[in-house]
């Protein structure tokens, strides 16, 4: 018996020492590990309990010169389900009522829902996709249903242009590339830093199904939202612009095209169009060809011709040159009117009537000992190297140079009438602007403001590049002449005796070394400023291959109207005479057309009349004062009504008128 006790005190202690050594590892191995790794798992264990979160800042708006919002930041949403939140209980009871009330706010069958609902439950889905870019309306709306336990609603946001693709490519975009650098353009990317603000970060912890709360009450840094940024476009000329454009460009199926409104004293860009021929036939904002696209300018050049000359005292305007039947040999190379005038024709006229035989035996008799100095003006006129604009892909001007690879001796003559150099035309613009600015040239400017609400936090004021391109002799001189080429020269029948503008027109022939010239087509252009006397805008018109099957490509005939039509508009919105003649002297078809209407809405029966034809603002005056009620689609005349002729209608009737 004593044997067996003893024999049990020894198992005893074996089996507590085993016990005490495992113990004594596991705690050495602790100990160590703590010593060793334990910052490490620590560390782990924060990151899965803890962690900081990015707080997006508020993307700044951007607004028209006259407050329209042109891009703003619009949430969408994404709205997934957790079939397996719910108990079945709940799950059965709410599942008809949740598909119905989805059916009525994303237009889907509810049975649809339903369905897919209770099919992501058997298959224990925790992460069905209900629907994909939810607004902000819905979003609220689908917040209030039964089973939001259940609800992932991630929200995504979205950059809109609330006034559909007016300016567009000016206005871009900003977005990642795959590997996350951005990239972008227009006023989106280059004035990013002001618009994208900073963004904030909050310390969270997580609790349970991969949720998580804030630590504390305050976040770690706050967001800080972007600045608003006021641009310089005039959605009023911008719209003119652009459908003046638009118009051209159909008639004349060209292929792609652009428009430019410049503020003269300020530089400040009003309103800036660029369309281009898709597939389909239609036309659309594909590129910023205003900017980054430099070609041979053709005559629209000669400015710089003019001024240079003239400048230099080299000929006065009254100096006669022999066109000699409107074709010059120089070198290899003919120099051809493409419509001859007279054999002898002062300077004056020679530009007027765009004479290349006239222009470049000007610049060539007179330049052609000395070439760098009419290369000298060039860099004075800011024609050979870019503007510097904030936006980026700007084209860079290309100029022969004396003693350069690229001079030869044909180089001085092809210059003289807007060949052998590339120009954008933002470029171009900025020149004759500077003319009709008395020789102050100003920096082309697409921003006027950055905004934080009402408050100001930084000013664009005009950017000065030159005080004065050439004396006011030159000026007076140069400005007569581009007047009358509008009244008397190539672009004469743009002329009107309500309104004065000044400019030149550019015909000028692209892609014709290739093939022998079998690809060659037409650049047609037009630039200037208006009213002549006292410019306020300049504009410039480029239209990239207009069909040639009429012959009518030239710049008077292409560009010029898209001009004529800006300038009429915007004169007839600000007209600069402050004296009215005859202002009592009746117009007997006015009268008539004002008895007429009167008669209408005097009508004591509300016999509805016949009102296809009439314009659309007066239709809805007259059904108003009737007391109808009235819907309208579309802009313009009278196409239909939904009531016919002859109906008598009551009081708050609803009438649709569709206009055309």
């Amino acid at each position: 018996m004593a044997v067996e006790v003893k024999h049990s005190a020894v198992r005893i202690f074996l089996v507590s020492f085993a016990m005490i050594a495992v113990a004594g590892a596991v705690i050495f191995h602790l100990t160590k590990i703590q010593w060793t790794q334990g910052a490490h798992y620590r560390k782990l264990a924060s990151q899965n309990t803890v962690k900081v979160f990015e707080i997006k800042a508020n993307k700044g708006n951007i607004y028209s010169a006259d407050g329209s919002l042109l891009a703003t930041t619009v949430p969408n949403y994404n709205f997934r389900f957790d079939a397996m939140a719910a108990s079945t209980e709940d799950f059965n009871e709410f599942i008809a009522p949740l598909c119905d009330s989805l059916h009525r706010i994303i237009n889907k069958p509810a049975a649809e829902f339903e369905t897919n609902l209770r099919k992501a439950r058997a298959q224990k889905n925790r992460y069905f996709l209900i629907a994909r870019n939810l607004s902000h309306k819905q979003f609220r709306r689908i917040k209030k249903l039964p089973l939001s336990n259940g609800f992932n609603i991630t929200a995504e946001n979205l950059r809109k242009h609330p006034m559909g693709r007016i300016a567009e490519r000016t206005i871009g975009y900003v977005r990642k590339k795959p590997d996350s650098t951005l990239e972008g353009k227009g006023v989106e990317f280059a004035f990013r830093r002001y618009l994208d603000g900073k963004d904030g970060k909050v310390l969270k912890q997580k609790i349970a199904q991969n949720q998580w709360k804030p630590i504390r009450d305050v976040n770690e840094v706050e967001p800080h939202d972007g600045y608003d940024v006021i641009s310089t476009i005039d959605v009023y000329i911008q719209d003119i612009a652009h459908h003046a454009l638009l118009k051209q460009l159909k008639e004349y199926e060209a292929d792609h095209g652009c428009v430019v409104v410049m503020e003269t004293k300020t530089g400040y860009i009003r309103a800036i169009a660029n369309l281009a021929k898709a597939t389909d036939g239609s036309y659309y904002e594909a590129n910023n060809y205003a900017i980054m696209e430099a070609h041979e300018p053709g005559s629209t050049y000669k400015l710089a011709d003019l001024v240079a000359l003239l400048e230099d005292q080299k000929v006065d305007t009254t100096a006669i040159f022999d066109t000699k039947g409107g074709r010059i040999q120089y070198g290899d190379g003919w120099v051809v009117d493409s419509h001859p005038k007279a054999q002898k024709m002062t300077l004056a006229l020679g530009f007027e009537n765009s004479l290349n035989t006239v222009m470049v035996q000007a610049v060539h008799n007179n330049y052609k000992n000395n070439p760098s100095a009419f290369v000298k003006h060039l860099e004075n006129f800011g024609l050979t190297k870019p503007i510097g604009i904030a936006i980026q892909g700007e084209g860079i001007p290309t100029v022969p140079v004396p003693g350069s690879k690229n001079w030869n001796n044909l180089s001085l003559p092809w210059m003289a009438f807007g060949y052998g150099v590339h120009i954008t035309p933002l470029q171009t613009l900025t020149f004759y602007n500077a003319v009709a600015n008395n020789g102050e040239m100003v920096k082309p400017q697409f921003v006027s403001e950055i905004k934080e609400y009402n408050k100001t936090i930084k000013r664009f004021p005009k950017q000065v590049m030159n005080p004065s391109i050439c004396s006011p002799t030159t000026l007076i001189k140069v400005k007569a002449i581009l007047k009358n080429v509008v009244k008397f020269g190539t672009a004469k029948d743009l002329y009107s005796k309500e309104f004065s503008m000044a400019g030149k027109t550019g015909t000028a022939q692209a892609n014709y070394a290739p093939n022998g010239g079998a690809d060659k087509y037409y650049i047609s252009s037009f630039v200037g400023y208006f009213p002549a006397e006292a410019p306020k805008y300049s504009c410039i018109v480029v239209v990239h291959k207009p069909k040639t099957t009429s012959n009518n490509y030239y710049g008077a005939d292409v560009a010029g109207p898209v001009f004529k039509r800006v300038a009429q508009k915007i004169f007839t919105d600000a007209p600069t005479t402050n004296e009215i003649s005859n202002i009592n002297r009746t117009i007997s078809k006015q009268d008539a057309q004002f008895n007429a209407y009167y008669k209408k809405v005097q009508d004591p029966n509300n016999i509805l009349p016949n009102l296809k034809g009439m314009a659309g603002m007066d239709a809805v005056a007259l059904l108003e004062n009737w007391g109808l009620k009235v819907k309208v689609n579309g802009i313009g005349k009278v196409k239909s009504q939904s009531i016919s002729a002859g109906t008598q209608v009551k009081k708050n009737t609803l009438v649709t008128l569709q206009l055309f």
